[in-house]
């Protein structure tokens, strides 16, 4: 099952080479794949064993070298359907604003979706590397080649180099391990025994990689750049998956196979957290750049899923899980409200916009709705996740938990203060009326707003399959 996931993308760019020019019908291909992908995802969230202990769908195929495996367990399937749900939403999102390349470009995503879901089901150290570099390929062509403006090819080696350089040191750190351990297979290493100096310094090996991608104060200078230049696909699976990365690099490899190290370091990780939180929240009230609002949101709330993910409780990490795929969720949703204001006016600068409500309805209904979602309000996915994350951080360290907890309080400011300064008011005096949102863009955030709140009224269907794979790492 699962090698099915990862070889459809690919018959997928098999089936737009062979397309030929027409460019709608390799859009069509392309969306019908990575549709396709998304179907076989939640056949195996069907057939997973919430009470099974282990991994599940094991498979094993030959390398050069090796028999290389892959599996799925509680934390790491919902971020496969994660990939597989954003991905058609990228596809269905640029279907009109992408108009050079455009075989090139959905040959990219197709590539990167495969990519993406093999750094979720390897269990290779080395091949989770592998995978999670070569994402960077992909991702510096979309901004590069389609991005939005003349530094996206800035903004484009800026994202390359800046967490490249980061995983040369996880690269260092796991050749390390290899000589000390004599393999790079997950489950021999979750059960190793190593020193617990040398813990310390193959955590900061992994640490300095994550720390870039989740991205903490002082490596975040790359997110909010490349967020800006990127195109609308691109700004959507930046937010909606790569954020996620470190993240989930944390937490299957930092804690469960660095576990005495993880717990010394935890007072670095609380207090970088919640100085990013505070920062990047101040920061977001004065932007002028609505899609940088958006970026710079996106690192605090990042940043609030790493108390959870160090709180070593049960109830933060799953919380944390929970935030990441709610923010993979409403973060790219805001991204496409945004951009559909840019595919009208041509602009991003907020002094232009107010007023929206009164030509554009159906779309301020739909940015309330998400930035209610972005800043934690009750019967959203964003505040169970936040709840339960800042509870089992609490236990680890309320002082820090305390001034962590600030940021959902300023994104309730910038949240509230963006909302009002775009849809209320006078009529912009900058801007001549224009349609409302199509069928198209509806239909682009409805499942994302259908997803929303399905988390937030029923977080049970999600927490039941990730309970044992997280009580696993605090034995």
């Amino acid at each position: 099952m699962i090698l099915s996931l990862l070889v459809t993308p690919i018959l997928g760019v098999f089936g737009v080479i062979l397309s030929g020019e027409n460019s709608f019908l390799q859009k069509k291909v392309a969306l019908a794949s990575s549709l396709l992908t998304f179907v076989l995802s939640l056949v195996l969230w069907a057939g997973f064993d919430s009470n099974y202990n282990g991994f599940q769908f094991v498979s094993s195929f030959p390398t050069v070298t090796t028999q290389e495996v892959v599996g799925v367990d509680g934390i790491s399937l919902f971020f496969v359907l994660l990939t597989t749900f954003i991905i058609p939403i990228c596809i269905l999102a640029s279907w009109e604003s992408v108009k050079t390349g455009i075989k090139y470009f959905l040959i990219a995503f197709l590539v990167l979706e495969t990519l993406l879901i093999a750094v979720f089901v390897v269990l290779d150290l080395l091949l989770f590397y592998i995978c999670f570099e070569s994402v960077l390929i992909p991702m510096f062509l979309i901004i590069g080649i389609w991005g939005a403006r003349e530094r996206k090819i800035h903004a484009a080696y800026q994202f390359f180099l800046y967490t490249l350089l980061g995983s040369l040191f996880m690269l260092l750190a796991i050749l390390v391990i290899y000589f000390e351990v004599g393999s790079t297979d997950y489950q021999v290493l979750a059960v190793a025994d190593i020193s617990e100096t040398r813990q310390k310094i193959l955590w900061l090996g992994f640490f300095l990689s994550f720390a870039v991608k989740v991205p903490m104060i002082p490596f975040h200078i790359w997110l909010p750049e490349a967020h800006v230049e990127a195109n609308l696909a691109g700004s959507i699976i930046l937010a909606g998956i790569l954020l996620k990365l470190a993240g989930y690099g944390f937490l299957r490899y930092s804690i469960a196979i660095l576990p005495d190290a993880s717990v010394f370091f935890t007072p670095l990780v609380y207090s970088l957290a919640v100085i990013s939180i505070i920062y990047s929240s101040f920061t977001t009230l004065r932007q002028v750049d609505l899609k940088k609002i958006i970026a710079y949101s996106s690192v605090g709330h990042m940043n609030i899923t790493l108390l959870g993910l160090f709180s070593n409780t049960i109830q933060g990490i799953e919380g944390s899980l929970i935030l990441m795929l709610a923010h993979g969720v409403v973060s790219p949703a805001l991204f496409i409200c945004v951009v559909i204001l840019y595919d009208r006016y041509h602009t991003r600068l907020l002094k232009y916009y107010r007023g929206l409500t009164q030509h554009m309805p159906v779309w301020s209904i739909m940015f309330f709705l998400f930035t209610l979602g972005n800043i934690a309000v009750p019967l959203s996915a964003n505040f169970v996740g936040e709840f339960m994350t800042l509870t089992g951080a609490f236990q680890q360290n309320p002082v820090l938990t305390v001034l962590g907890g600030l940021g959902m309080i300023l994104s309730a400011a910038y949240g509230i203060w963006l909302y009002n300064r775009t849809a209320f008011g006078a009529q912009s005096k900058y801007l001549v009326p224009m349609g409302d949102i199509n069928r198209r863009e509806f239909m682009t955030l409805l499942p994302l707003l259908f997803l929303m709140f399905v988390m937030g009224l029923f977080p049970n269907l999600f927490l039941e399959p990730m309970h044992l794979a997280v009580s696993n790492l605090l034995i």
